[in-house]
């Protein structure tokens, strides 16, 4: 397919979120594919100019978007991501004095409200313990490291599987990591956490930097040991994915878990404890109140209290 005007002005505007704005590799990758898909639709459309965008163009953009299918339907949430996407580019092309549709005319649809899955303390304790089933001493100490430091932090896998040992103070039990846009905030850990990761940490003999490692299940302890050198990678995403889905499954827990699932946990377990939102709000990196606010439905036990106080309280 032929490069086309509105293709180019695209590539600028991924340059002048890299340069400019300083994005995060994760963000431009995800401008990259919302907008590439948006300029092919449109070079099938025959529209190759900005300035022949209209209102009837993303209309039948936003049709494709609803159809398209792969393996399953684009969720609702996800179209408005392309859509923001879109609103931001005509936003620079508009700063650019760029003749094309104006940012503001595109309207985005209601998501349904967000629904989320949660543990249990108990089940936490339970998908926790079932750590202790693991073999292979090693490979079960940092599994166990992994859970609790997810439920202890509500850290994002993305956070997690970049931590080096260096950049955590044990001591302290707390350590600064960089979240989403590129922000730090300050992260703490609980006793036990701490006491499994020095643990597991104990244990390795490496030269890796990575807090989080892979260890081959079907070595020793001491073949492992021998064979580790400061090239050891650290665990993938869906490396620790699969960890959690395994503990999940030996500890008995039907629902569907992911390491955001330990994330959520963590935030209901705070607010029902009694924890600030806007605490919640900086432990969690949330750069909004709004995407807080989706675990106090699921935790106001301020609401249960006056239900059972007053409701029908003259028959008591």
């Amino acid at each position: 397919m032929a490069e086309t005007k509105l293709h180019k002005l695209y590539i600028q505007f991924l340059e002048y979120l890299e340069v400019e704005r300083n994005r995060s590799k994760l963000t431009l990758r995800n401008y990259d594919h919302y907008l590439r898909r948006f300029v092919d639709f449109c070079a099938e459309q025959g529209v190759t100019d900005p300035k022949d965008i209209e209102l009837d163009t993303v209309r039948s953009y936003r049709l494709f978007l609803n159809r398209l299918t792969d393996n399953h339907a684009l969720k609702v949430i996800t179209q408005n991501y392309h859509l923001i996407a879109l609103r931001s580019f005509l936003k620079y092309l508009a700063k650019r004095d760029v003749k094309a549709l104006a940012a503001e005319k595109i309207e985005l649809p209601k998501t349904p409200s967000r629904t989320v899955e949660f543990l249990e303390v108990e089940d936490v304790e339970r998908l926790i313990a079932a750590t202790d089933m693991e073999e292979n001493k090693i490979v079960a100490a940092r599994d166990k490291a992994i859970l609790q430091f997810l439920f202890s932090t509500g850290l994002r896998i993305s956070e997690l599987v970049t931590l080096k040992k260096d950049s955590l103070n044990l001591k302290k039990g707390e350590f600064t990591v960089r979240g989403k846009g590129d922000k730090l905030r300050l992260v703490f850990l609980s006793k036990p956490a701490t006491q499994s990761l020095v643990t597991y940490l104990d244990m390795r003999e490496d030269n890796s930097k990575a807090l989080f490692i892979r260890h081959d299940e079907k070595e020793s302890v001491d073949k492992q040991i021998k064979s580790m050198t400061k090239t050891v990678a650290g665990l993938t995403a869906r490396s620790v994915q699969r960890i959690i889905k395994k503990y999940a499954k030996w500890a008995g827990i039907v629902k569907k878990i992911t390491p955001h699932t330990l994330r959520h946990s963590f935030a209901t377990d705070l607010l029902t404890n009694g924890a600030d939102l806007r605490a919640v709000q900086e432990l969690l990196g949330h750069a909004s109140i709004s995407t807080t606010q989706i675990y106090t439905h699921l935790t106001n036990r301020r609401l249960r209290d006056i239900y059972e106080s007053f409701h029908n309280s003259k028959k008591r």
